[in-house]
């Protein structure tokens, strides 16, 4: 009988699973059979953080049951018995703790006083300064100011046509038209210019009446919202019917 003879012939290269005490997730990297550990080490040294003169390496099978450590530097990884799957554990012997440069807190951080950073002569502030730009543009400023100004007076006298305790109808663009109640007319802590405050007939709104601890006015929680003067609407508007009285 002939006798045969077989030959096996591995790939030349491998995916292995990398962990470390430094990081929590698991990485995958494909290497060459025909690289030393210490290469290796040099590659895992840009993955794990861990200085390569200072690692250990576990090797894991693909069921992360330990099969030893690659602890022949001038060693191909090919002759260890590693195949696809199988983890790499790289445990750091310098000495460096877990976390340890995480807190920023204990990082010493330089201050500047604002005299010193005014006559820098590189800084961010004075090229605003120089271009008239942001805070520094006093014309725009002024723009914007007259504007606020504007559309405050144009709100205040939407909002002096409306009387608390009408019914009313809200349209905001991108969404449904909402009815409810008036509650409150006037200025608020929130926001700057003139708000509506309503009750909605359904719980569409945000709040029962208060906002950042200020109670502007009374309702369930999720009725209450303010809308500006613009988008409301006053009239005979009653609420409407979605069939929960009606008797079977």
């Amino acid at each position: 009988m002939e006798q045969v003879s077989y030959k096996v012939v591995s790939a030349p290269a491998v995916e292995l699973r990398i962990t470390s005490p430094f990081t929590s997730f698991v990485s995958e990297k494909r290497f060459n059979r025909g690289i030393t550990v210490s290469e290796l080490k040099c590659k895992l040294e840009l993955i794990v953080g861990s200085p390569a003169s200072c690692m250990e390496l576990q090797l894991f099978s693909a069921e992360d049951k330990f099969i030893g450590s690659l602890d022949q530097d001038d060693a191909l990884l090919g002759s260890y018995p590693v195949d696809d799957r199988c983890r790499i554990h790289v445990i750091d012997q310098s000495g460096v703790k877990i976390g340890e440069f995480e807190d920023v807190s204990k990082v010493i951080k330089y201050e500047m006083s604002n005299e010193a950073y005014d006559k820098r002569a590189d800084s961010m502030r004075l090229f605003l300064k120089q271009s008239k730009l942001g805070l520094y543009n006093e014309e725009q400023k002024e723009k914007d100011k007259i504007e606020l100004e504007r559309r405050i007076h144009e709100e205040k006298a939407l909002a002096d046509a409306i009387l608390v305790g009408a019914r009313c109808e809200v349209v905001i663009s991108g969404q449904p038209s909402k009815r409810g109640t008036v509650m409150y007319v006037g200025q608020t802590d929130f926001k700057p210019g003139y708000w509506i405050g309503l009750k909605y007939d359904e719980p569409l709104g945000k709040h029962d009446g208060s906002v950042n601890g200020k109670r502007y006015f009374q309702c369930q929680y999720k009725y209450g919202a303010f809308v500006k003067p613009q988008s409301v609407t006053v009239g005979d508007y009653p609420e409407e019917d979605y069939g929960l009285n009606d008797e079977m």
